[in-house]
């Protein structure tokens, strides 16, 4: 089989180009997990006799992919000794003008996401920032994208600041035997995000100024309606069910405040009605206030459901929607969410403006932000890992005290370990980790809890992938291809980085390391090129996403709270792709010759 070809390819190297087109059409134009994909993709490699079983198997193996898997264990450590929180406290400060304030926030944040989680700290200086912007009179919405841009080109600064790194750093150690140096990408990395912070001040102009989703949520008056059961009403002893008080027309019944200040919430079918009851309906307000003359009922004096005035029985929460999450494209009354957690859905805002219609009966879509009524005791980190779910609340985030020191010195004792050569990384990693367990800087539970196996599947699969685009020839023959074209190092430089800055926009990042490193590398290879320039300008390239918003997941965090336009990335972040590119171009073949 191996002996038939076709355009100078054998049929092995077909079925992986017809899988990795596959696998970009389902991750391009659908909603199944990137996992998934991957190891579907690497399903079929195996089945066909692509990849041999120890092939197969050996991403999962791959001493990347691994070091991947224990680095969240000491991110956990760092997150849940409050280091993040103590940087967002004390490092904004009140700058005097948006260029300070832009400055002040994207170097912490990329500095922060050299090593850490890029998602985990968007996620926490979301909340920060959109308090901070209205504290400087600057709309968050100005704020947010440079917040996102900042942890992408941090994360390009290290190794171990982003996986693509990790992965093209394993596979040039597979083709070498040479291991990288965990800052071989620091100065171009940093190089390009002074130009990158630059470019943002210049082209502040086209940042839009939208509101933010969930400030459609300040004034609660505006979305539900309290109605009082009068101590002579019909339907009071009746169930809310018996008297049809639970589903009706615009809107749900989302708590019940008794005469003696007792809330419940969520509302069964079978509470009992009671005069004097407060009758708390969330959706379109005049269609629900019909009830009025149905049920005889009266309005309320004053409005005691206020997010500014809440009770010690309810507690408020925002939350927006993510790529993936299985309330995407259903409506929540089609879930047994509400009751399978205890929380009610009370209003939804979508692209900065609240829909008014009954919160139930809304098909959500990636990048809603929802305002859901939760019981004292629900904390987000109770529910189903990648749940897609991402809470603006940092109510969980623990204290600063003795053990945020303790963490900082795990993580910089760790970095100085392999930059020294004193032991290798994955070692330093795992001693790291080992360290956050014994001095309690996370338990057991967080630590497990804290691992992304759909990312590792991810990582795993994409080692197989680049493993299958190499050992076919495809890596060859597109590299050959490409020399046709141009046999100038430089200008084939810039096309695989501008096809990797192009296609990353689409897919995760991850998976477009995997696909270009093999073309990148045989590229050099065949022209006698310096083989880490093409690594080291491909790493940046595929991080190098700006121009749409699921680009990244950092974008999809702030496209929801900044309650931005899918044309708001495109009219910055264009601009900003080929930037970077010319930067990151003339930084590497500077440091990197060819």
């Amino acid at each position: 089989m191996e002996s038939i070809l076709f355009l100078g390819l054998n049929l092995y190297a077909w079925i992986v180009i017809v899988t990795i087109l596959t696998m970009f059409t389902i991750l391009t134009f659908t909603k199944l997990p990137a996992d998934v994909v991957f190891m579907g993709g690497m399903a079929v490699l195996f089945v066909s006799g692509v990849l041999s079983t120890q092939e197969a198997l050996a991403g999962f193996s791959a001493e990347s992919v691994v070091t991947i898997g224990v680095l969240f264990v000491v991110v956990a450590g760092l997150t849940y000794t409050g280091v993040l929180q103590w940087v967002a406290r004390y490092v904004l400060g009140t700058p005097l003008s948006y260029a300070g304030a832009v400055v002040r926030l994207m170097l912490p944040v990329a500095g922060l996401s050299a090593v850490l989680n890029n998602t985990s700290v968007v996620a926490l200086f979301l909340n920060v920032v959109k308090v901070w912007g209205k504290k400087l009179g600057i709309s968050p919405s100005r704020l947010l994208i440079p917040l996102s841009y900042a942890s992408g080109m941090g994360g390009v600064c290290t190794l171990i600041g982003t996986p693509p790194n990790l992965i093209i750093s394993g596979f040039y150690q597979k083709d070498t035997g040479e291991t990288m140096n965990i800052f071989i990408t620091t100065l171009p990395g940093l190089f390009c995000l002074v130009v990158g912070v630059i470019s943002i001040l210049v082209l502040r102009r086209l940042l839009p100024d939208r509101k933010s989703a969930d400030d459609n949520f300040e004034a609660t008056s505006d979305y539900t309606v309290e109605l009082l059961v009068p101590s002579e009403c019909s339907i009071i002893g009746q169930t809310v069910s018996e008297a049809g008080l639970v589903n009706v027309k615009g809107g749900r019944l989302i708590e019940i405040v008794r005469f003696d200040r007792e809330i419940i919430t969520p509302v069964t079918d079978d509470e009992f009605v009671m005069g004097g009851d407060r009758l708390i309906y969330s959706g379109q307000i005049e269609e629900i206030l019909d009830l009025k003359r149905t049920k005889h009922l009266v309005n309320a004096t004053n409005h005691v459901f206020s997010l500014k005035e809440i009770e010690k029985g309810r507690k408020l929460l925002t939350a927006s929607i993510g790529l993936g999450c299985p309330l995407a494209d259903v409506s929540m009354g089609g879930t047994d969410f509400e009751e399978k957690y205890g929380v009610v859905l009370v209003a939804v805002s979508r692209r900065g403006e609240r829909i008014t219609a009954s919160p139930r009966e809304i098909r959500l879509r990636p990048g809603d932000v929802l305002l859901l009524e939760c019981p004292p005791s629900f904390k987000p980190g109770n529910l189903p890992q990648n749940n897609g779910l991402h809470f603006f609340d940092s109510d969980s985030i623990p204290n600063i005290g003795r053990k945020t020191m303790v963490s900082s010195l795990i993580m910089l004792g760790m970095i100085l370990l392999s930059t020294f050569n004193v032991i290798p990384l994955l070692q330093s990693c795992f001693l790291a980790a080992f360290a956050m367990l014994f001095t309690r800087c996370c338990s057991i539970e967080q630590a497990r809890n804290s691992i992304n196996w759909n990312v590792l599947m991810i990582f795993a699969g994409s080692v197989c992938l680049g493993a299958a685009i190499e050992k076919t020839g495809i890596a060859t023959a597109l590299a050959q291809g490409l020399l046709h074209v141009s046999a100038n190092p430089v200008i084939l430089l810039i096309g695989i980085c501008l096809l990797g800055t192009f296609i990353t926009e689409f897919i995760s990042n991850t998976a477009c390391a995997a696909m270009f490193y093999p073309i990148a590398y045989q590229s050099a290879v065949m022209l006698g090129a310096n083989p880490v320039t093409f690594c080291v300008a491909l790493m940046i390239a595929v991080s190098s996403s700006f121009a749409t918003p699921i680009g990244s997941p950092t974008h999809m965090l702030v496209y929801a709270a900044g309650g931005y336009r899918f044309t708001d990335f495109m009219r910055i972040g264009i601009p900003m792709n080929l930037i970077i590119l010319a930067a990151n171009i003339f930084i590497v073949t500077l440091l990197f010759p060819l």
